[in-house]
């Protein structure tokens, strides 16, 4: 590994960063905080279909929601391939936790029929 000497950065480039760096840090406690809200929602949703004894995952549901997300990014200019693996790794955790509620309402039905 070789070392050198660090170089000088011009002030104004480094406010520029450091206005830069500020936007994104900002952009990424909005997505925490609407991950969070999306997930609140979610857990609602697999409540209801514990209650009703519906499946945990809806291909039909998820695969609209691919398609649609894919559209959105393609108009916001970003790339819909990321955007699909991106919603792909939300749904599966989403679908892990239905899952769980589902257990969850199975035990507390079984022990409540003892």
């Amino acid at each position: 590994m070789t070392t050198s000497k660090p170089q000088e950065v011009d002030p104004a480039v480094s406010a520029e960063l450091a206005r830069l760096r500020d936007s994104i840090d900002n952009i990424d406690a909005a997505v925490v905080h609407m991950l969070a809200e999306r997930f609140k929602c979610t857990q609602q949703v697999g409540h209801l279909k514990a209650a009703h004894q519906l499946p945990p995952a809806d291909p039909s549901r998820e695969a609209q929601q691919i398609e649609r997300l894919r559209r959105l990014a393609e108009s916001a200019k970003l790339d819909p391939a990321f955007a699909e693996k991106l919603l792909n790794f939300i749904i599966a955790e989403v679908i892990r936790h239905h899952e769980r509620i589902a257990d969850d309402a199975g035990g507390a039905a079984a022990d409540a029929g003892e």
